[in-house]
């Protein structure tokens, strides 16, 4: 047997003896603490972003461009930033390719290996593919094959995480 639902404002027949302003009261706007409570508790984090390989237009790259300091600083001690030589440019470019690839896609469609996991530069496919050993900078750098696209991609990664971002003053009047 099937009911019928009469789907006027059931509020309204709850609430008919009761004055506008108990309504209102029953429907109370959150306060400011509540609003910023509410602000603040939500995770920042920015979307993906899919960079295209400029020698191979096929093959798409998505990496996750939520790039910490702390990543930054080990990303720059290991390509050398604190050795007499200085830091080398490209092998940081390839540690924020590498360690930001989230996965590779061939003509639109993610590419994933024989158990259905997504492939990185550190995917044993991806590795016996480029015929390297070692995902960085040997796999980045075999994927791109010009260091100035390796070092543009993760000049593009870092903008996508907000690191050439300007900020603006506002003026509270």
């Amino acid at each position: 047997m099937s009911e019928t639902f009469d789907y006027t404002d059931s509020a309204a027949k709850v609430d008919a003896g009761k004055s506008d302003t108990s309504i209102s009261k029953a429907i109370k706007e959150p306060s400011v603490l509540e609003k910023l409570r509410a602000e603040v508790s939500k995770k920042i984090e920015r979307e993906d972003v899919l960079i295209a390989v400029p020698e191979r237009p096929s093959i798409t790259i998505r990496f996750s461009p939520n790039i910490t300091q702390t990543q930054m600083n080990a990303w720059r001690r290991n390509s050398g930033e604190s050795t007499k030589a200085g830091m080398d440019a490209t092998k940081f470019a390839c540690a924020v390719i590498g360690h930001t690839c989230t996965g590779i896609l061939i003509d639109g469609v993610e590419a994933l290996n024989d158990d259905g996991v997504q492939l990185t530069f550190a995917s044993p496919e991806i590795l016996e593919m480029l015929e390297v050993s070692r995902p960085m900078p040997d796999a980045v750098r075999a994927m791109y094959g010009l260091d100035p696209h390796v070092e543009a991609v993760a000049l593009a990664i870092m903008e996508a995480a907000g690191y050439n971002d300007s900020v603006d003053t506002v003026d509270p009047t």
